[in-house]
């Protein structure tokens, strides 16, 4: 990215130097284009339930924005000599469910062939200029809410050992194909100006950009950060997939590890995640609040900490 010159336009309201989810153009003074792509390699054995993860964690960096997805078009690498054209139009019919779900259409698409199946879509939104969420727009003084259970990298890597039951794979594709759609609209609701999307990096990770762009400080309970069933175990047997360790190495030195806070709360904490939930900020007075109404719509949802004056680091404490 060093050798690329920066893009100077005055209606480009969110590039690639903040690290956001999605790139944002401004049409007029009441509209702007969010516009994302991500595709990745199966995470589960089923052909529609990789089509339905692969496209939630596509559209998910629009709600990451606050934006409502338009328009989408599929990104297909498919092995064609040992896979068949059934399989893939079961992936797309996956895609297709999360399509329906979320009200957008799909409107075509590329494919090429390639040893290593792959899958996502390019996806085209819409948002406010003034309602845009964004790394950088957390504020002291707000609580911290995450949507989803973390666990997800952990139990798919023990899925690929042979090594997990099905009760815990089940439970990570059906938190994997929950959109952010509901998620998304609660935040904005409530106020909130700042989020993101709990993807590859892991929380630590993703919180840790949000703070260093927001130029705040996180105070994270441990305690309070849900988990999916199973996957603290897994994790304590050794079976943690290698993103997370990677993860881990690049932002530990901006983390600060309190009295209680083991090693395996920090590794799950690091865990790299596929679709995972959206983490952003609102006001004290709001959190409980947000909270239940996630729950109420079948999110495994909690407030996890809060914002501080500080200069982007991050605290992990136990109670």
């Amino acid at each position: 990215m060093r050798r690329l010159t920066p893009p100077d336009a005055p209606d480009l309201l969110v590039g690639a130097a903040s690290g956001d989810d999605a790139a944002v153009y401004r049409l007029s003074p009441e509209r702007a284009l969010v516009v994302t792509a991500d595709f990745i390699t199966p995470v589960v054995d089923d052909a529609r339930a990789w089509g339905r993860v692969a496209a939630a964690n596509a559209v998910s960096d629009v709600y990451a924005m606050g934006g409502t997805p338009l328009l989408a078009i599929n990104l297909v690498c498919w092995n064609t000599e040992e896979l068949s054209n059934e399989l893939l139009g079961d992936v797309l019919l996956g895609g297709q469910d999360i399509a329906d779900a979320c009200g957008f259409l799909v409107a075509g698409g590329h494919t090429v062939d390639d040893p290593e199946p792959k899958y996502g879509m390019a996806v085209v939104g819409e948002v406010h200029p003034d309602r845009l969420l964004t790394n950088a727009g957390l504020v002291a003084g707000q609580s911290l809410i995450l949507t989803k259970p973390l666990g997800i990298g952990i139990i798919t890597t023990a899925q690929k050992r042979n090594v997990v039951d099905d009760a815990t794979i089940a439970a990570a594709i059906d938190s994997m194909s929950r959109t952010n759609a509901e998620a998304a609209a609660r935040a904005v609701a409530a106020g909130a100006t700042g989020a993101t999307d709990v993807t590859g990096f892991g929380l630590l990770g993703h919180a840790g950009r949000m703070a260093q762009e927001s130029e705040v400080s996180l105070r994270i309970d441990v305690g309070s950060v849900p988990v999916i069933d199973g996957a603290r175990e897994l994790a304590a047997d050794g079976v943690v997939p290698g993103g997370t360790g990677r993860n881990l190495a690049w932002i530990l030195d901006t983390v600060e590890i309190g009295e209680g806070v083991t090693d395996l709360d920090v590794t799950i904490l690091g865990d790299a995640q596929t679709s995972g939930g959206l983490l952003f900020g609102v006001d004290p007075s709001r959190a409980e609040g947000v909270v239940a109404e996630l729950e109420a719509s079948g999110h495994v949802a909690a407030c996890i900490g809060t914002v501080t004056a500080g200069n982007g680091t991050m605290f992990l404490t136990r109670g």
